[in-house]
């Protein structure tokens, strides 16, 4: 139970989108971020970007986040959800390209702080050929899911357990149809 009437079956809506169905208004312009983020036309595909964000959800601790895009992520990447996994149990040991392993060791940073985020390792995502949108985005896709993912524990919001289930119904819209309801 949300630590605020939200006002509708948390089971039905849960995790960010009872909170979002709460406060339309604010929605809205979350939802846009999240599209141009992982979905707008980009050098990195799709798949790549909702991996940086199930990996900071991972590293917050944010069960509904990191479950979710675990699983939107899983579903745009041809190795599934078992590369989500393994990326997310051992970054170094993933069979993921090195300039992939490269943005989400500066998503990590980010994710403990900006200012963690080096010199040295945005030199070593532009060694492995990341650009400069590239960095960028995974700075700014780091921070909203910093922010996503307190929006969603801070005010306590219900959270399907694993992956599966209802992340998989979820990730099939997404895929689909995109953040933005139309």
């Amino acid at each position: 139970m949300a630590h605020i009437d939200l006002g509708l079956d948390e089971t039905q809506f849960p995790g960010i989108t009872g909170p979002m169905r709460f406060r339309p208004e604010t929605a809205k312009p979350l939802n846009e971020l999240a599209e141009v983020l992982l979905r707008a036309p980009h050098s990195l595909p799709p798949g790549e970007r909702e991996l940086i964000a199930a990996y900071v959800s991972g590293l917050n601790e944010c069960d509904f986040c990191c479950n979710s895009h675990s699983a939107f992520a899983a579903a745009q990447l041809d190795e599934g959800l078992s590369l989500v996994q393994r990326v997310r149990a051992d970054l170094d040991a993933a069979p993921i390209p090195e300039k992939l392993k490269a943005l989400l060791r500066i998503a990590g940073a980010v994710q403990r702080s900006g200012r963690d985020v080096t010199a040295d390792m945005v030199d070593a995502a532009r060694a492995q050929g990341a650009t400069d949108v590239e960095i960028h985005d995974t700075v700014l896709i780091a921070a909203a899911f910093c922010m996503f993912n307190r929006y969603v524990d801070g005010l306590g919001t219900f959270a399907p357990e694993g992956p599966e289930g209802h992340y998989a119904d979820s990730a099939r819209r997404i895929v689909d149809h995109g953040y933005i309801e139309s």
